[in-house]
């Protein structure tokens, strides 16, 4: 159905393998509208995704630079809105995310994990922001998203010095949640995937929409979003259910609804 992209399905968990592994993943504009509509396709019965590359050397190595040389301004503008409405619907979909980074995840491709819920690497992976040095800025809402995983100092270093960092300092500075061997990476998305699938569905995407939205909110509409969540998950079968299987000590298979 794609040309560079793998869409696999493991009960609730879908994974999205980017796979152009000639160009270590790079992202053009065919690859970002693959995985746009990838992601406005996913099975109604996906709980979780799990975004990797293909290969052991290359998440995503960044946007493809034969791509943007000959841009002008308004072609540049073009192709960094194309990319960062694809980052946002990552970021912005019911279902949490997982990052599975398994190599370079520079530019484009470390602005795509950070559009993920959650980034869990390999130990040869490495992070960074290098646009600087090719005379451009990140462009995929990079410099929006980095300052809020890891502080705006730390941020500012990255971007000014194009420094590009290794998987235990991307660890320590709260990047990524986790490292792994190479090996092991993904048997532990999945782990992690269905950890989360275990839960109440409909409660989770409450979660992931009260963390997203209430994060530049003064804290009294942030708490009063979370209550009228909250309240929400009332009207649930899920809530239902899974508060009548703790009273009789019993396990609950949520349905998501």
């Amino acid at each position: 159905m794609y040309n560079f992209l793998k869409i696999e399905n493991n009960g609730a968990i879908c994974t999205l393998t980017i796979n152009a592994p000639k160009s270590l993943n790079a992202l053009n504009s065919t690859i970002l509208n693959e995985m746009n509509d990838a992601l406005d396709n996913l099975p109604k019965d996906c709980r979780c995704l799990i975004i990797t590359g293909e290969g052991e050397k290359s998440f995503v190595a960044g946007a493809d630079i034969s791509e943007m040389a000959t841009l002008n301004e308004q072609q540049g503008y073009e192709f960094g809105k194309r990319g960062a409405a694809v980052f946002r619907k990552i970021e912005t979909l019911e279902i949490p995310v997982i990052a599975a980074v398994n190599g370079f995840a520079l530019g484009g491709g470390c602005e795509l994990a950070m559009a993920c819920d959650i980034r869990i690497c390999s130990a040869n992976a490495k992070f960074g922001q290098p646009e600087v040095g090719l005379g451009i800025i990140p462009g995929f809402s990079g410099t929006y998203r980095l300052a809020k995983l890891i502080g705006m100092g730390m941020a500012k270093q990255l971007v000014y010095t194009a420094k590009v960092i290794k998987s235990d300092e991307a660890l320590r500075i709260g990047l990524v949640n986790a490292v792994y061997e190479q090996a092991d990476l993904m048997a532990e998305a999945m782990k992690l995937a269905e950890s989360i699938c275990a839960n109440a569905p409909v409660a989770v995407a409450y979660a992931k929409q009260c963390i997203n939205e209430e994060y530049d909110l003064a804290a009294d509409e942030a708490i009063d979003f979370e209550s009228r969540m909250f309240g929400k998950c009332f009207v649930t079968e899920d809530q239902k259910n899974g508060m009548a299987a703790f009273l009789n000590k019993g396990k609950c298979e949520f349905q998501g609804k």
